[in-house]
């Protein structure tokens, strides 16, 4: 038997495009994104850039109590705090103040 996708009526009322669509959506739950946490940025003549070495410091724009951005790609999701995780000594986390509505998609 040969379902038309877009007329096909399961016994549960949902059409098969429908029905096509939630798998799709739900297999995809399970993908790894990749998520940048920005805490500051600066600017630098080149010439200084190419004589940058091991050990030097590059002074930021931002403050370690200034909020952190979160992205997804180039879309800004979140915005947090920066803390270290108790009982991981020297590992960030970010406890998240602000998020963006993401019914919509990334």
């Amino acid at each position: 038997m040969q379902i038309d996708e877009h007329n096909e009526t399961s016994e549960f009322g949902e059409n098969s495009s429908s029905i096509l669509s939630n798998l799709r959506s739900k297999s995809l739950m399970g993908v790894q994104i990749e998520v940048t946490v920005s805490v500051g940025k600066t600017r630098l003549p080149l010439s200084e850039l190419i004589k940058l070495e091991k050990e030097s410091v590059l002074q930021l724009d931002s403050r370690i109590e200034d909020p952190v951005d979160i992205y997804v790609g180039d879309k800004l999701v979140a915005r947090g705090e920066l803390e270290e995780l108790d009982g991981d000594a020297g590992h960030l986390g970010v406890r998240l103040t602000e998020v963006a509505d993401l019914s919509g998609g990334v």
